[in-house]
């Protein structure tokens, strides 16, 4: 068969990366070799809700894998204190070791006997992977020597001195704690090969710039974004709403340790708006929720501060619902329905009085206008977070490894639901006179929110973007928020619980229907046979036998709690998932006390597992995503040879 000149002139190309059969074959021999390995480890944790310390000790000890690991390697050699001194010094090695050598006399012995200890789990876990993937992950200062221990057979006997003086030579030049501090570091990140997280990160918790900071070193992440997350990334682009609600709802919580110490935003201007308009009002629906470690005047600032900014943006809000009827949110202009003389505001057909009609800045010809103070106030808080080097950091590395749903080695991953109408049928858009399905929808609401980050000329597009990223916080069919509204205004001044009621979209109905679940898959091209949707954004409330395995364990829901605010509801602190070449696996978390506790105590998070399927053969990477590019290389390494041994193309070297 004849080759079109395109075929040629990709396989030219090609050729000067691998000029000779000998090269070429070479290469296809080695990604054939790599396809018979193991699958490696996925790792699929959500709503973090800043509980930094939680999260970063599950990302520690991946999600107890490495104890359990443990477990098994040394159950015959090892007390059960042993075992866990040893798994804490994996999580917490610079902060643990000199705990264990306070205690322990003979402190070579014990470096001895550790070093032994952490080389046989790397030998372990770098089994699964090849030695070039094992090398790119060996730190640089010990690089050689972790390489020489991981493939060493110190069982040969003209062998076992060399093996043994390269642990003495560690030992006696002081460099021990270092070394067991670069295995610790080697096996965490061999543990898990990719680590996905499926949505908020931010909000509840004072840690959210931690567990970024954390994420941005991780070795391979992705990202489904979530609602908390995604009003963040719209408050970072300049999104006036955005940036309201994100101070709203840190206000509430009182946690501001995130925007004031994390991203170094100032609140001036909203304080002295704050004390200007609301200095005699005792702001009591505003309150925060969280305010125990505040003294009364700290939580009366904090409440001024909140009606504030609250005011502000109902305004903000109403402005784009009247600029985007596209968005087909009328119900949630309110203000226009106030009525401050009677002191009532009108909600559909019925009329609730107002508990705080204190509303000075609101005016009566044109509601959603920001007063003169109010305007001035968000035009320097958008400048102090658009200049937030940390913030602008976070939101571009969302964007750059994020997305609103991911289809991943036959899995479906995303924060929130797809939209169902109430008879159960997947929702579709008539967008711009086309059809849009729940993918295409999600497409394209990806790609405005980039738009929205990244347009810099176009001040149309770019307020378009924004605006979306908002709608996305909180729209009646935003897939990131699954409900029918954000009663933001209700809860603040309707004493009537019934305005408060925030219908969750239909898909939590129907996502127990095995069929539903299928379809779904389905519709976004992955294997509904063998497929598996992994969902977040709801917590499972499994004190009330509420289960994570949904649609005959089609959908997995892996939002447990991580932020104790939910704990009361859900019994537990959180689930991950893991996905290893034997299958998946449930982990279900009870509370983590603290960072403190598990270095000095060895208190871990207490995990219990659940074998979800278990593969009747082992998961190779030419089962995976990973596999079919290699599978990809592979022919067209095979069709260069063709090239070279017709003559099509000549060899180079």
């Amino acid at each position: 068969m004849t080759k079109s000149r395109t075929d040629l002139e990709y396989l030219r190309l090609l050729s000067k990366q691998y000029p000779s059969i000998r090269t070429a074959s070479t290469e296809i021999i080695n990604l054939s070799a790599i396809m018979e390995l193991p699958k490696s480890t996925e790792h699929f944790i959500s709503d973090i809700h800043g509980a930094d310390e939680a999260f970063l000790h599950v990302l520690r000890n991946g999600s107890g894998s490495i104890k359990r690991r443990i477990d098994e390697i040394f159950s015959d050699t090892l007390t059960q204190t042993e075992k866990q001194d040893l798994a804490t010094v994996i999580y917490y090695p610079e902060q643990k070791i000199p705990l264990v050598l306070k205690r322990t006399e003979d402190h070579a012995s014990w470096y001895r006997e550790t070093l032994f200890h952490l080389i046989k789990l790397c030998r372990v876990y770098s089994s699964k992977y090849t030695r070039n993937r094992v090398r790119k992950m060996l730190p640089k200062d010990f690089s050689y020597i972790i390489e020489e221990l991981l493939h060493e057979q110190e069982s040969i006997q003209n062998r076992q001195h060399y093996y043994a003086s390269i642990i003495e030579s560690i030992i006696k030049t002081g460099r021990g704690q270092a070394f067991i501090a670069a295995l610790a570091e080697l096996i965490q990140r061999l543990t898990v090969a990719r680590l996905h997280v499926i949505g908020d990160v931010y909000d509840r918790g004072p840690g959210a710039h931690l567990i970024m900071d954390k994420l941005m070193d991780y070795h391979a992440v992705d990202f489904q974004w979530g609602n908390h997350d995604i009003v963040w990334m719209g408050a970072a682009a300049g999104s006036q709403a955005c940036i309201a609600n994100v101070i709203r709802v840190s206000l509430r919580y009182a946690n501001m340790e995130t925007l004031e110490n994390g991203y170094a935003i100032s609140m001036l201007p909203l304080i002295s708006l704050a004390v200007e308009v609301y200095g005699d009002d005792p702001c009591e629906q505003f309150r925060p929720k969280e305010s125990e470690n505040f003294t009364e005047s700290e939580q009366l600032l904090m409440a001024r501060m909140h009606k504030a900014i609250t005011v502000i943006q109902l305004k903000l809000e109403g402005q784009i619902v009247r600029r985007r009827p596209q968005f087909r949110m009328k119900d949630r202009l309110l203000l226009q329905n106030i009525d401050l003389e009677k002191g009532e505001v009108r909600i559909g057909d019925e009329r609730y009085p107002l508990i705080d009609s204190n509303l000075p800045t609101l005016n009566a010809e044109d509601p959603y206008q920001l007063s003169e103070e109010e305007a001035l106030a968000m035009e320097k808080i958008v400048i102090s977070f658009k200049n937030s080097e940390k913030l602008q950091a976070h939101a571009r590395f969302l964007f750059s490894k994020g997305s609103m749903y991911l289809a991943y080695n036959g899995n479906l991953l995303y924060h929130g639901c797809i939209p169902m109408t109430p008879e159960g049928e997947l929702m579709h858009f008539r967008l711009d006179g086309k059809d849009h399905d729940p993918k295409a929808f999600m497409d394209r609401l990806e790609r405005l929110a980039r738009q929205g980050y990244f347009t810099k000329d176009d001040i149309e597009k770019k307020q378009y973007g924004m605006d979306t990223m908002w709608y996305l916080w909180s729209g009646a069919n935003s897939p990131l928020f699954g409900k029918s509204k954000m009663a933001t205004f209700e809860r603040y001044f309707v004493e009537d619980s019934s305005t408060h009621k925030e219908n969750m979209n239909p898909y939590y109905d129907f996502r127990m229907d095995k069929e539903v679940a299928e379809e779904i898959l389905k519709a976004f091209g992955v294997n509904p046979q063998k497929g598996h949707i992994i969902n977040g954004h709801v917590p499972v409330k499994v004190k009330k036998g509420e289960s994570p395995l949904k649609a005959g364990g089609k959908l997995l829901v892996i939002d447990g709690g991580f932020a104790k605010a939910y704990q009361s509801q859900t019994g537990i602190a959180g689930y991950t998932l893991i996905f290893n070449s034997y299958g998946l696996l449930l982990a279900a978390h009870q509370a983590f006390e603290s960072t403190q506790r598990a270095i000095e105590d060895g208190l871990d998070i207490h995990s219990s597992t659940q074998i979800l399927e278990h593969n009747k053969e082992r998961m190779r990477v030419c089962d995976t995503d990973d596999g079919r590019e290699i599978q990809k290389q592979i022919d067209d390494l095979n069709a260069l040879l063709e090239a070279y041994r017709n003559g099509s193309i000549k060899e180079t070297d």
